[in-house]
């Protein structure tokens, strides 16, 4: 059974993630306590569900301390499971409350908002490494329901390497496992030919490709990611995040994102992001 867990922060688009895989055919259970996953997942199996989405609650500690051994013993019984977790900056996610009026799970009474997503952030904080992260904070739905496709779509088997560009004026992704910063490197939004073009453009490629700091950068994020990702593999992470970011995200993160993916096709799986560009 193809199995993929949804998590993460509450508004973080957690419902969005499941309506795509609903829509792609997946048995879905939306805000399964964690203590009936084993359960659940023998349900599916046994009665025959060749794919199936569960969108799992994980506030206690005690649901985290046995999630990974749970994970374990699903892929020994052959099933491709993968682990979705959805998070955002808090000013987004206290945005996204004030908007549709509702309550977060978390709020008792005695908290504010502020300090009910901070609190789930904490409890949450130990699915960094067994989960893929994406971070919403600047996505639109038809973005995130895409980049779920792509999720779905790759080989559960080994570690997910992910390379993601952004602009630094809109923030770091919360997502990034390993940040690098090209804003130093020659820029061609300064060339009017060049500044509605990306880093996808050939025209952007060869500027880019040209300048000898580039080259010897782009040189050296390729070797340092290459000499590191064994021992991320050896620690047994299923996703690393490399972003690249420039002042927009528009031009060199995007053409660094772009060549270092297609540079390590042939030893991991691949996942590419341009934040800015969605």
């Amino acid at each position: 059974m193809q199995l993929i867990l949804i998590t993460g922060l509450s508004g973080s688009g957690k419902s969005v993630a499941l309506n795509v895989l609903e829509d792609a055919g997946f048995y879905y259970v939306d805000n399964l306590p964690a203590r009936l996953l084993p359960q659940t997942v023998g349900f599916l199996a046994g009665a025959g569900h060749p794919r199936a989405a569960l969108s799992i609650e994980l506030r206690s500690a005690e649901a985290l301390a046995e999630l990974p051994r749970q994970l374990a013993d699903f892929r020994a019984r052959g099933h491709d499971v993968r682990v979705l977790f959805l998070e955002a900056k808090t000013d987004t996610l206290i945005k996204r409350f004030s908007e549709t009026r509702r309550r977060h799970p978390l709020s008792d009474g005695g908290r504010t908002l502020t300090e009910c997503v901070e609190r789930e952030r904490a409890l949450l904080a130990g699915l960094a490494d067994i989960a893929n992260r994406v971070d919403t904070s600047d996505l639109g739905p038809n973005t995130l329901r895409n980049w779920v496709k792509d999720f779905v779509g790759v080989p559960a088997t080994g570690l997910t390497l992910l390379f993601e560009s952004f602009g630094f004026k809109h923030g770091i992704p919360l997502d990034a496992d390993l940040v690098f910063d090209v804003r130093c490197l020659p820029n061609p939004n300064y060339d009017p030919r060049l500044r509605p073009l990306t880093g996808r453009d050939r025209p952007v490629v060869d500027f880019l490709a040209a300048d000898p700091s580039t080259r010897k950068m782009l040189e050296d994020v390729r070797r340092f990611v290459a000499d590191w990702l064994p021992a991320f593999e050896r620690d047994n992470r299923s996703y690393l995040t490399v972003a690249v970011g420039c002042t927009g995200g528009q031009h060199r993160s995007v053409y660094f994102v772009e060549t270092l993916a297609a540079g390590f096709q042939h030893r991991s799986r691949v996942l590419v992001r341009h934040r800015e560009l969605a």
